[in-house]
């Protein structure tokens, strides 16, 4: 199970935990950006294609494929922060540690520099040794009395545009086990967010770089208590400090997403949602 790294944000200097999202490789293989402790975390000022994408090389082809940078939305400051990650290191460190995997990776090295861009992944299957990985921090949730629900690997999908991100809302939706989820038929809602159902569930996605705010929770919790079910909250900016702490008084499970498609658990009732499911 992946665990939560801290990383602290350059403007306000509160620590945000972050969990490395997992990417299937052509070859099958999960791949996981590695992380840089030691480099200092930079925040996001200007936006530029170049910069938002990593090279990562799979363990166990020795394939390099380009994959979004990762990066986390300051819960406090809504700042977004980008997360230094090393350079690929070279296949001989694979070698290695594998000596019998030598030919294999010598054989997939001609199709490390073909350059195609693997934007949201291949559809292969993952192996069994990544079935065990969770996006989330379940297993903390798990903890406190309740068993944590056994599901498959979050694949997330990369996201570019608005629309992007309430596909990745509602799939993410679907992982935790609600079912029918879609956006419900008739005059949009007065603000950028967009409104996403499903039997037992009420979700705000909010798209903008703009931290959502107060009013935008406590509207999908009253939108929640009429329909009597659970209000969730999707932000890619992270949320304002007073819209946190009223989200926490109600328990309304608050998620930053990232340009990697992996929404991160922000306050307790959203651990206690990845544990437990729909």
């Amino acid at each position: 199970m992946a665990e939560a790294v801290p990383v602290r944000c350059p403007a306000c200097q509160r620590e945000n935990g972050y969990i490395s999202p997992v990417f299937p490789c052509a070859c099958g293989s999960p791949v996981t950006p590695p992380l840089d402790p030691a480099a200092a975390p930079l925040p996001l000022t200007h936006r530029t294609w170049q910069d938002s994408w990593v090279t990562v090389r799979c363990g166990a082809c020795g394939r390099e494929s380009e994959w979004p940078h990762p990066e986390v939305g300051c819960g406090s400051c809504g700042t977004v922060v980008l997360v230094p990650v090393l350079p690929p290191e070279p296949p001989a460190s694979a070698v290695e540690e594998e000596p019998g995997a030598g030919a294999g990776a010598e054989s997939g090295a001609p199709g490390a520099g073909s350059g195609v861009r693997r934007d949201g992944g291949p559809s292969g299957p993952v192996p069994a040794g990544a079935a065990s990985r969770s996006p989330g921090p379940a297993g903390a949730a798990g903890g406190r009395g309740r068993s944590p629900v056994s599901r498959p690997p979050f694949r997330p999908v990369t996201i570019r545009t608005a629309r992007d991100a309430v596909a990745t809302a509602a799939l993410y939706l679907r992982w935790l086990g609600f079912r029918d989820v879609r956006q419900p038929d008739g005059v949009p809602i007065p603000s950028a967010a967009v409104d996403l159902r499903a039997p037992g569930v009420v979700a705000q996605v909010d798209p903008t770089t703009a931290p959502a705010g107060l009013r935008a929770v406590e509207c999908v919790w009253l939108n929640g208590l009429t329909a009597s079910a659970t209000s969730v909250y999707f932000a890619l900016a992270g949320y304002t400090e007073e819209a946190r702490s009223r989200a926490d008084d109600l328990g309304i499970p608050l998620f930053v997403m990232d340009l990697t498609g992996m929404p991160q658990p922000l306050n307790d009732p959203a651990d206690a949602l990845v544990g437990r499911g729909a």
